[in-house]
């Protein structure tokens, strides 16, 4: 029963961890959209 605990625990981590790194990359696309935008005439 704590293996089962232990498991929902780390599954919860790492879709925390996939989200943190999937904000941060749509952060950074539309930040180089804005940098860009400029750019173009």
């Amino acid at each position: 029963m704590r293996i089962v605990q232990l498991t929902k625990c780390l599954r919860g981590i790492r879709n925390a961890w996939h989200f943190h790194y999937a904000l941060i990359f749509v952060i950074k696309v539309v930040c180089s959209n804005i940098g860009i935008a400029p750019l173009t005439p």
